[in-house]
């Protein structure tokens, strides 16, 4: 049989989606309880949690990351099945880098030029590259765990995916720590530790996620 038929026939399998997609439910589950645990016990809020929630800027940080774990989650559950759909879900990862985009555009507009320089750099990025992917391992674990019961057309792909959910989550967290509530510091570190993620879903799931 030529792959191309295999993939279509589980396609018409209605057992693996019935399998798969109640075990990413509860990965989603697992994986903010993995990622809330390590949190709590370890890297805790910023010292200025009570004033820095009358912040906009603040506040805005939660919408984007919690934008690209929503949207990233239902991703995953596509990539999950034989025929691997879901090309509206991928457009809609665009929803999160979008909206920094915009936030990151509006900054530049409202601040002078010579602090540019200081808000993109920030003073956590060392911190930022290093604690968004150590949050993302329990639920990358998680998210890579349930795509084992289904079955992926594109492993390196739907583990890549996964890593995007996985830092979708990791990084609603550590936002919470972050006192850098930039707009320029979120668009340029965040990206680059979730990028991290996404490249170990990636090599991770080529060889994890074959069938």
């Amino acid at each position: 049989m030529k792959t191309d038929d295999l993939i279509t026939v589980l396609a018409r399998d209605s057992s693996p989606p019935w399998r798969f997609r109640p075990v990413l439910l509860i990965a989603i589950c697992g994986s903010i309880l993995a990622a809330a645990a390590l949190f709590f016990a370890g890297i805790g809020f910023r010292p200025d949690i009570a004033e820095a929630l009358g912040s906009f800027r603040f506040l805005f940080k939660f919408v984007v990351t919690i934008a690209l774990a929503v949207t990233a989650a239902p991703a995953v559950a596509a990539l999950g099945s034989p025929a691997g759909g879901g090309r509206r879900r991928g457009l809609l990862l665009a929803v999160a880098p979008a909206l920094l985009v915009g936030a990151a555009l509006f900054e530049l507009a409202a601040i002078p030029q010579s602090q540019w320089g200081r808000s993109l750099v920030g003073h956590n990025a060392r911190f930022c590259l290093t604690l968004i992917p150590l949050l993302a391992v329990g639920p990358l674990a998680c998210f890579l765990a349930a795509l084992r019961f289904g079955a992926p057309a594109n492993p390196g792909l739907a583990g890549a995916v996964a890593g995007l959910a996985a830092s979708g989550i990791a990084a609603t967290f550590y936002a919470a720590n972050c006192d850098d509530d930039s707009p320029l510091f979120v668009m340029t570190w965040y990206p680059i530790a979730t990028m991290l993620v996404v490249l170990t879903g990636y090599v991770i799931g080529r060889k994890l996620l074959r069938w």
